[in-house]
């Protein structure tokens, strides 16, 4: 598994170079046939983690790949799960509020995360199987892994005694969430606060101690959701499919997510 997310960090790392190196410049945007942007860094990037992956004998779903049947995928006892850059939106609004997304699942389980921030040199990592969570701005995107696996700090999902911090989209809020946020503040004595943030960060900042609850609404993909469920999944949290009541899983025949959510919240 080391091997593994040492590749994914340096693919990380590299896909963002790519995708800063578009985000300086003035750059075309299409709309793809789902509605959803897509520019030539959301390209440009796949380009730069499809040839760290396709290094390993593991099969690959991502974002700007074409879609196999799942005829095909459902034999698969492992696949990445990628996404080139997610929060397009945000790119394309210069917020810096984006990431590039790599997870490994096995048997329809998150087992690995990468999410890198390139606008900000925030890395975030983990391994489920060791509790693994860590996080790290790098100083210098040459670093070496071993030097970034040194250096980088662990995660901790602590919740705050007097608020509860609930994660909202900058983009993505409708009425389901405002009616979620209501039901919790007549349900507590705390304050309720909310933090508005783009891409997956949503799930780094639960598990990073900085947010409680991110209550998800709205349609997310795989590709959207894996790696922020792995960081979550490694400091103890779990994201919770509200369809089914269980741990969201992966690698499915439908890979459109249902709703979920990710607490640290204790029920009473």
């Amino acid at each position: 598994m080391t091997t593994n997310l040492n590749l994914a960090i340096q693919a990380s790392i590299e896909a963002g170079e790519a995708i800063m190196k578009i985000y300086q410049q003035d750059f075309e945007v299409e709309i793809k046939s789902d509605n959803s942007p897509l520019t030539i860094a959301d390209q440009k990037s796949n380009e730069v983690i499809m040839n760290y992956l396709q290094t390993t004998p593991i099969p690959i779903i991502s974002e700007e790949n074409k879609q196999l049947e799942y005829s095909e995928r459902k034999s698969w006892k492992q696949c990445w799960i990628v996404d080139p850059l997610d929060g397009t939106k945000e790119f394309i609004k210069k917020n810096g509020e984006f990431t590039v997304n790599i997870a490994l699942v096995e048997n329809q389980k998150v087992q690995m995360g990468v999410i890198y921030v390139p606008a900000t040199n925030h890395l975030y990592f983990a391994d489920v199987k060791q509790n693994l969570a860590k996080e790290l701005i790098l100083k210098d995107v040459n670093m070496e892994v071993e030097e970034i696996h040194k250096h980088a700090t662990s995660l901790k999902a602590t919740s705050h005694p007097k608020q509860i911090r609930i994660v909202g989209s900058r983009s993505h809020m409708n009425e389901d969430t405002t009616n979620f946020i209501a039901s919790v503040e007549q349900q507590t004595d705390k304050k309720v606060e909310i933090v508005s943030k783009g891409s997956s960060l949503k799930f780094c900042l639960v598990a990073s101690g900085e947010a409680d609850i991110y209550p998800r609404f709205a349609p997310t993909m795989e590709w959207d959701t894996a790696a922020g469920q792995a960081i979550c999944k490694a400091v103890g949290l779990s994201v919770i499919d509200q369809k089914t009541g269980k741990e969201m899983l992966y690698n499915r025949e439908n890979l459109l997510n249902n709703y979920f959510m990710v607490s640290n919240q204790k029920p009473n």
